[in-house]
């Protein structure tokens, strides 16, 4: 029985070494993840993308789409946009010609998707324009992706034809609308749906001969007079026969918005995300940057695209914030938010791919790949905006790393100097204490 009992406490005391030694691998690796730079800005190419695109590319052929569609309105539809966006802004990066062949047949096959009779499934025909704006929008800016990664020389002549028609039906819908907001839904408008949609217009007029800038001015006049009066931002939701505001600004969408504005007007961009950026980037706890779903001093209730709110923060507005401080040149923003996806994230990677949460949630590393490489399409990169992140941000998540990769020794420590003070009593003559 003592030799059984022996055995148990030496067993548990290797457990206990290897639990130790795990937990101090996991500190130090989660101190290098929140060091380590995880996006290099709209020119370089963002570390372990290529490996999430193939990663995606897996999931997608194995039905990771249509899972997707089980959970959100248009996660069909959104998944396979997002991985062939990510797929065109990766080849954008590449010189022309060979080098973007991967990138361009990618991007066409998601375009296929966006397409088939399960891409327009959710959608309306009976709008205008057709299937709504958020689907005729998304097709429009990825369609126009395709035709910039070919030689202006070399495109596709059906790709241009198709583009010039779908930019011609959205640009005629918004100007005979009495508001810049169209419908994505019978009866539904969301402004960061129609910002997408004449994004897609000035690409068009970048990649073709220029033809919607009157519709693009009259958008904005339009924009600037219906902007959510408690925050100054385009809002969440809108009345769809007038676009006046019928929600708050909203993280989700915001995050959204920024990305693409700066395409279409660099000057009211700035102004947009620089007040964006004060209402909803916050530290919550300390541990920050973080972006809040409502603005400072507002709770809201969380929904599907928002995701559980702890602390007032959406992590899918926060992934989808790397890109918009990205476009804008916040690199210390985006370098922030891209380290906090590497710690909170948990990805696991192997030489071939790498994902997020175990790859349990395909859709959010589609997001994440997406923000990574973002860049402006039409418009210059932006001068960086004054700083609001300064390398200190890493200190409280250091701190708490080396204390949890510390702490697990503790116990051991405090047996061993028990036992080492017990062993040092007892060789003390009995005589030696009078």
């Amino acid at each position: 029985m003592p030799d059984s009992l022996s055995f148990t406490r030496r067993a548990l005391r290797v457990v206990g070494k290897c639990v130790a030694v795990l937990v101090s691998c996991c500190a130090v690796l989660g101190i290098v993840r929140v060091s380590a730079p995880a996006t290099t800005g709209p020119q370089g190419d963002p570390p372990g993308v290529e490996r999430q695109l193939a990663f995606l590319r897996h999931a997608l052929d194995g039905g990771a789409a249509k899972e997707s569609q089980a959970l959100f309105p248009e996660g069909y539809f959104f998944l396979h946009a997002l991985y062939g966006l990510s797929r065109a802004e990766s080849g954008m990066r590449l010189p022309e010609g060979k080098a973007r062949a991967t990138s361009l047949r990618e991007a066409r096959w998601a375009l296929g998707r966006l397409e088939s009779e399960e891409g327009r499934a959710p959608f309306s025909a009976a709008l205008v324009p057709s299937y709504g704006v958020f689907h005729r929008g998304w097709t429009n800016w990825l369609r126009g992706a395709v035709l910039a990664l070919q030689p202006a020389g070399a495109r596709d002549p059906g790709e241009v034809r198709r583009f010039d028609a779908d930019s011609a039906a959205l640009g005629a819908a918004f100007d005979a609308s009495s508001t810049p907001f169209l419908e994505s839904y019978p009866g539904q408008a969301w402004p960061v749906d129609s910002t997408v949609a004449v994004a897609s217009l000035r690409l068009h007029d970048a990649l073709r001969p220029p033809r919607f800038a009157g519709t693009t001015r009259r958008w904005l006049d339009g924009v600037r007079e219906r902007l959510d009066p408690r925050t100054g931002l385009l809002p969440h939701r809108v009345d769809p026969a007038t676009g006046e505001p019928s929600e708050v600004a909203r993280g989700t969408s915001q995050s959204m918005i920024q990305r693409f504005l700066v395409d279409i007007d660099p000057e009211f961009a700035r102004r947009q995300y620089l007040r964006f950026r004060e209402l909803y980037v916050v530290s919550p706890l300390g541990f920050g940057p973080a972006v809040r779903e409502y603005p400072r001093g507002v709770d809201g209730p969380a929904d599907v695209d928002s995701g559980p709110l702890p602390l007032g923060v959406s992590l899918s507005a926060t992934v989808v914030t790397l890109g918009a401080a990205q476009v804008e040149g916040d690199a210390p923003l985006a370098g922030a938010l891209a380290n906090h996806s590497e710690l909170a994230g948990l990805p696991v990677g192997t030489p071939w791919t790498k994902r997020y949460a175990f790859g349990l949630l395909p859709i959010g590393d589609a997001f994440l790949a997406w923000s990574k490489t973002a860049r402006p399409w039409v418009a210059a990169v932006p001068d960086p905006p004054a700083a609001t992140v300064s390398g200190w941000w890493r200190v409280p998540w250091v701190s708490v790393l080396v204390l949890v990769g510390a702490a697990v020794w503790v116990p051991g420590g405090v047996r061993r100097w028990r036992r080492a003070r017990g062993r040092a009593e007892a060789a003390v003559p009995l005589s030696a204490g009078r």
